[in-house]
């Protein structure tokens, strides 16, 4: 049996707002290296967690590791330093910039020289430079580094979303939505980019396409409002019961998160009677 501390480790991790518990007693444990998912459909505390993870959020009760680091009372700047990686649902781009810019203001902040983005570009240093080229072009962008951000698609302003977030050098990356939005032929290509990630890097990932999910996780974590209702390998989650019977009983994990509405049924207009002649 591995003894290897986990990447991340939740130990009773729960968040209220008042009344309201949002993450209810959340216990889990992503492996290095590993690729897991957490799922659960909209209002199931999934970003809501991911805040918490990431220091966004204090927690209410409970404890967060980082690797053997207990980061429960650390700020999300200190955790990113350490390792700690995020994407988010909604751009946080500067659109007016180029995507080697905006890859190069992280790679700056990581290096300790502050992110101003007043610096023009030809005074910073090789190192920074090299740094956002390679980010740029571990996503697929390197045709694209120079032109204007605002100027990308939606799938490559998220591909590059996550080149922002590896300039910081993460052990950890934490990937909230990647796909949404995206058409098939982007969810192809960010895939192919997730899988192309450096084996010792983890990644853990908050996804509505269950496609792409079981496609790319080696682990599943199931939330249901707020608390955990599985953890395991894919291929378990995927044919749980209890996740199934847990949201109405659909027959399949696919249908359980279908989100797309079921079409009325076509409404028959009787015949009016004929006119009778006299």
């Amino acid at each position: 049996m591995s003894t290897q501390t986990p990447a991340l480790t939740l130990r009773g991790v729960t968040k209220r707002y008042g009344a309201l518990t949002a993450v209810d007693d959340v216990s889990l444990q992503v492996a290095k290296g590993g690729r897991h998912a957490l799922i659960g459909p909209n209002g199931a505390g999934k970003s809501t967690l991911f805040n918490l993870v990431a220091g966004g959020l204090p927690v209410t009760s409970g404890q967060i590791l980082f690797g053997d680091e207990d980061v429960t009372a650390r700020s999300a700047a200190w955790r990113a330093r350490q390792g700690l990686g995020k994407t988010f649902q909604h751009s946080s781009l500067f659109l007016s910039m180029s995507p080697l810019d905006n890859v190069a203001l992280a790679a700056q902040r990581v290096a300790g020289k502050g992110m101003s983005w007043l610096t023009p570009a030809s005074r910073r240093s090789s190192e920074i430079d090299d740094v956002a080229e390679q980010c740029v072009a571990d996503v697929g962008l390197a045709d694209r580094s120079h032109i204007m951000t605002g100027n990308l698609s939606h799938g490559e302003r998220r591909q590059l979303e996550v080149a922002v977030a590896l300039a910081t050098r993460p052990r950890l990356l934490l990937l909230d939505e990647p796909a949404a939005g995206m058409s098939p032929a982007e969810s192809a290509r960010f895939a192919d980019l997730v899988r192309s990630l450096p084996d010792d890097l983890t990644v853990v990932i908050i996804e509505h396409d269950l496609e792409l999910v079981f496609e790319l996780a080696d682990r599943i974590s199931v939330l249901h409002l707020g608390a955990l209702i599985a953890d395991g390998p894919t291929s378990e989650v995927r044919e749980d019961p209890v996740v199934q019977q847990a949201y109405l009983g659909e027959d399949s994990l696919e249908e359980l998160f279908d989100e797309t509405p079921t079409a009325p049924p076509p409404v028959t207009v009787p015949a009016l009677p004929e006119e009778s002649t006299r």
